[in-house]
């Protein structure tokens, strides 16, 4: 019988399983970073940099401009890591060129390669993926060719320790971001929250916190997340004194990556 009535579709939320495969240790070492100890500073992983983003892509969500700042220049140290990469897989392509046309050398691959779970929630964190992927796939050639005399071990360490430094500088430069809890509205009101953070993070360019310059993943701004916020700013405004300005440790692990 025909009914008038909308369909009502009860749809859920789109998943896919997703995975890296690593062939080498120079590989996994990044993954996983280094915990501190014995005198030695921590080093973050690829784990702890999707974690960061995951975080950062949240803030841009609710209207924080550090946070697109700070998506800003990770965008850009992507672009700069991305390049270190491409000339390290020029001169390896280079040595690698060296082999006799009678000699072939198949893929370097591993009998029992490391297969790593998934779970990334922003784009910035799956463009160092493909960086760490882009890596071991490197660092797999340079064991070659340092195997069959192309390059010696002083160039293969090298080579392989300039790729390790170019992506856990983009972890490193990562790791600095915090959440300034703030809003743009903060910033045209000139309120409390507006100037702790200008104190404890410094100043904005102009255009960065106008929201005419974001990265171009940026997500969409939450407009829900702003009308709570207003509602709760008549509480917070019986106070003179501001209030600290919360980091992103107490949230740490919410979307902390297996």
């Amino acid at each position: 019988m025909a009914t008038n009535e909308p369909l009502q579709l009860n749809l859920g939320s789109l998943r896919s399983a997703m995975s890296l495969t690593l062939h080498t240790h120079h590989a996994s070492r990044i993954w996983h970073g280094r915990a501190a100890g014995d005198g030695r500073a921590a080093i973050v992983g690829l784990n702890g940099y999707v974690s960061v983003m995951n975080k950062m892509k949240r803030g841009a969500e609710q209207d924080d401009p550090y946070s697109d700042w700070w998506m800003l220049r990770i965008e850009e140290k992507l672009d700069q890591t991305k390049t270190a990469l491409q000339a390290l897989r020029e001169q390896v392509d280079q040595a690698l060129a060296g082999v006799p046309t009678a000699l072939t050398l198949g893929e370097n691959l591993n009998v029992q390669p490391v297969k790593l779970p998934l779970f990334v929630n922003a784009q910035l964190g799956f463009a160092a993926v493909y960086l760490l992927a882009d890596y071991d796939d490197i660092a797999r050639k340079l064991i070659l060719a340092h195997h069959t005399a192309l390059i010696d071990r002083s160039t293969l360490e090298r080579w392989l320790n300039d790729g390790a430094h170019a992506l856990r500088s983009l972890f490193s430069l990562a790791q600095q971001f915090r959440y300034s809890g703030t809003t743009r509205d903060d910033f045209a009101a000139k309120n409390a929250a507006a100037r702790a953070a200008l104190e404890k993070y410094g100043e904005l360019p102009q255009d960065v916190l106008e929201g005419t310059r974001r990265s171009r993943f940026a997500p969409p701004i939450s407009r829900r997340g702003l009308q709570q916020r207003d509602a709760a700013e008549p509480a917070a405004a019986e106070s003179t004194d501001a209030a600290p300005v919360p980091s992103a440790t107490a949230a740490d692990a919410e979307d902390e990556p297996a």
